[in-house]
């Protein structure tokens, strides 16, 4: 069985992302760990809720087939966050397939995984646009992009298709 390892924020992370990728990667058979900040219970941005089965900092990267990060308020801090930072940096050094929604790809790109890549993001007034350029991105503005192993999406609208090209990717 295929392994993902799913990040979501503690607080605020985006129910209809994590919904639609979720419904991408269960429908190609993936076995689903999904981890934050802590183990435990997280509250989505609308009311939604999930329990992290392990904390980022316990998780070991080359127990999964892939790595994604959905976005959310919540994920706005995960950019600054060490072990999140890390899981992203170790799973591309790996040569992992990555995925990031929202404006979860400003993780990433403050990883250094988006540097040199082709990526899209979230981005209503241009910030995250600018965040991901400034860490070496190259910005396309679409609903999904996929370069190599890195897979990035925009938003709840492209959740399911953003699971889907998750799991059609050969690791």
């Amino acid at each position: 069985m295929k392994n993902v390892l799913i990040v979501i924020a503690k607080e605020g992370y985006q129910d209809v992302e994590l919904a639609g990728t979720r419904k991408g990667l269960d429908d190609a058979g993936f076995s689903i760990t999904v981890a934050s900040t802590e183990a435990g219970p997280c509250t989505g941005k609308f009311g939604g809720s999930i329990n992290a089965e392990i904390a980022l900092r316990d998780v070991v990267v080359s127990r999964f087939d892939r790595i994604a990060f959905i976005g959310g308020p919540g994920a706005a801090k995960l950019v600054q966050d060490f072990d999140a930072l890390n899981v992203a940096r170790v799973a591309a050094k790996a040569d992992m397939i990555v995925g990031a929604i929202c404006i979860a790809p400003t993780i990433l790109a403050a990883a250094g995984v988006l540097r040199g890549k082709r990526a899209t993001v979230h981005d209503t007034d241009g910030e995250q646009e600018r965040f991901i350029t400034k860490h070496g991105a190259t910005y396309t503005g679409e609903p999904v992009t996929v370069d190599g192993k890195i897979v990035t999406a925009n938003g709840p609208d492209a959740a399911e298709e953003f699971g889907r090209m998750l799991a059609s990717l050969k690791a």
